[in-house]
């Protein structure tokens, strides 16, 4: 499916979000980046757009990892990233999330931004990034939230479930592909019920916010 969608899908993205995702990706990485040089490993990296802020914002020496299930959604990553002229700081690994072909303790840090909610058992990928992380180390998660003021789920539902699937199905030729974000963003587990999945996997002083009047939430986790 995200092979299919590739190629429409950062401006559909962007035009689906009225940009407000890349604000999103700059809140999480101001979680990330800390000043000194740093491995990051990007998990479900896709198109790269969170990859290649982190590249651009990660202090000098530093390297971003970005995996990811799809092969199709990778081979845009080192064109836009060439343009931006980070290119060498990436690598890019195809991979599934839930069985990380890295050594233990390899990354001081692991993002995931809005890849969680397709992962087929998100107890496993939320084991493998504790186990990739070196000690100290830091997990921040952005994903897609159901706002739970009234008012403002009124309008989420109408856009949301109505409108975006008719826009990005007709955009994009693919249908199916705009009804499963939806359907996947409410079956995402409840912010205290993912806190806690975080809490299983072994991370200590979970915490998450809520950005945009809930429409999406940023998880965080330490080692």
């Amino acid at each position: 499916m995200f092979d299919g969608i590739a190629p429409s899908y950062d401006s559909l993205n962007h035009v689906l979000s009225m940009n407000v995702d890349k604000l999103w990706r700059r809140r999480a990485i101001r979680e990330v980046v800390d000043g000194a040089p740093q491995r990051i490993l990007d998990v479900a990296c896709g198109t790269g757009d969170s990859t290649i802020v982190l590249a651009e914002a990660a202090a000098p020496g530093s390297t971003v990892t970005g995996v990811d299930i799809s092969e199709g959604m990778m081979a845009r990553v080192m064109e836009k990233a060439a343009k931006k002229g980070v290119h060498e700081r990436i690598t890019l690994r195809q991979a599934d999330a839930e069985d990380l072909p890295f050594q233990a303790e390899s990354f001081h840090r692991v993002t995931c931004a809005f890849g969680v909610r397709n992962f087929e058992h998100k107890e496993l990928g939320l084991k493998e990034f504790h186990r990739v992380l070196k000690p100290g180390g830091k997990a921040v998660v952005l994903e897609l939230s159901v706002p739970r003021n009234r008012l403002v789920r009124k309008a989420y539902d109408l856009y949301f479930l109505r409108l975006l699937p008719r826009i990005g199905g007709k955009l994009s030729g693919n249908k199916a592909a705009y009804r499963y974000l939806p359907a996947s963003v409410h079956a995402f587990p409840s912010p205290e019920a993912f806190c806690a999945m975080m809490e299983t996997a072994g991370f200590r002083h979970v915490r998450h916010r809520s950005l945009t009047l809930g429409l999406c939430r940023m998880f965080i986790g330490e080692k």
